[in-house]
């Protein structure tokens, strides 16, 4: 079961055990859920759906909107800004199609830019689960509270789950060691990527709030490296925020910010942003020094403090 099928099967769990809880779809999606008197379906009218979602919250309702990436996200974005933060009140927002899980759509159904954008906006709670069973634990979590939460689901997936809340180490590296942070479904590659590397590897599927004390704690040297799922830098501004009373180097790596005018599958897409085992691990041998700068991915971005 995909996560897009497990949220399917949560949700409707949900609207029969939580009264508070009311769904707002825009057309994606609705037939995989059941009818009920708390499922909304607005059309293919984003923005509706985001004010419809504000208006229950002040009825005391706690709506989930779903629909893909950038109807969740881009396309409402003023109404995310205006009548859920403005109003300071909550909804959880759940997409699907990530940043190019839709390959064979185009760029229309895309968004690697959607934690960048959310992570301006004060009070989000961003949550990228990495396999299904974790966005069960997230979702629970998030359906108790009153406040803005954003989870976003993908067809890519890490092989097991992760137990465990903020930033998980899970293979230490010696003393000086780089500290390899995956983010949601990057951690399988990355796995095989830093196999037989000496480094510490962490895992980390809540991006906002940032866990800036549990990367001081896991780093035991100067090199960070953050592989994320979408837009390449988003939480570097995180990692230097936490890190700035000690010298460090960053790579970041991602969906490079620059238009793919391709279609194809989303393996492949993977592939050309470096995000691929391969891709990571020429990464990561050119910014620790280990081939010439010529090899690696056009995707990586450096920055040095």
């Amino acid at each position: 079961m995909t996560m897009r099928e497990r949220f399917y099967t949560l949700a409707a769990d949900a609207l029969e055990a939580d009264p508070r809880v009311a769904m707002v779809f825009a057309e994606i999606g609705v037939a995989q859920m059941p009818r009920h008197p708390r499922m909304y379906n607005v059309g293919i009218r984003e923005q509706l759906m985001i004010s419809l979602a504000a208006g229950l919250a002040l009825e005391g309702f706690r709506p989930v909107v779903h629909s893909y990436t950038p109807f969740v996200v881009e396309r409402p974005f003023e109404q995310i800004k205006l009548d859920l933060g403005h109003q300071d009140v909550g909804a959880v927002l759940v997409s699907n199609g990530a940043s190019y899980d839709a390959s064979h759509a185009g760029r229309t159904h895309q968004a690697p830019e959607d934690v960048a954008l959310l992570a301006s906006l004060p009070g989000w709670t961003i949550q990228v689960p990495g396999h299904p069973d974790e966005v069960e634990r997230v979702f629970a979590q998030a359906l108790t509270g009153d406040d803005r939460v954003y989870i976003r689901l993908s067809e890519e997936e890490n092989h097991a789950p992760v137990n465990g809340d903020g930033l998980v180490v899970l293979r230490d590296g010696s003393n000086g060691a780089p500290l390899v942070v995956a983010v949601g479904p990057t951690l399988g590659e990355t796995l095989v990527a830093t196999a037989d590397l000496d480094a510490t590897v962490a895992y980390l599927a809540t991006v906002r709030p940032f866990p800036r004390e549990a990367l001081r704690a896991a780093l035991r040297g100067t090199d960070v490296v953050l592989v994320e799922p979408y837009l390449a830098g988003t939480s570097a501004a995180e990692v230097s925020a936490a890190l700035s009373d000690r010298p460090h180097r960053l790579l970041s790596l991602g969906v490079r910010n620059e238009e793919f005018r391709h279609y194809g599958k989303p393996a492949e897409h993977r592939t050309a942003h470096g995000l691929d085992a391969a891709g990571i691990r020429a990464s990561l041998e050119r910014f620790l020094g280990r081939v010439p700068p010529g090899r690696a991915p056009v995707s990586d971005t450096v920055a040095m403090s």
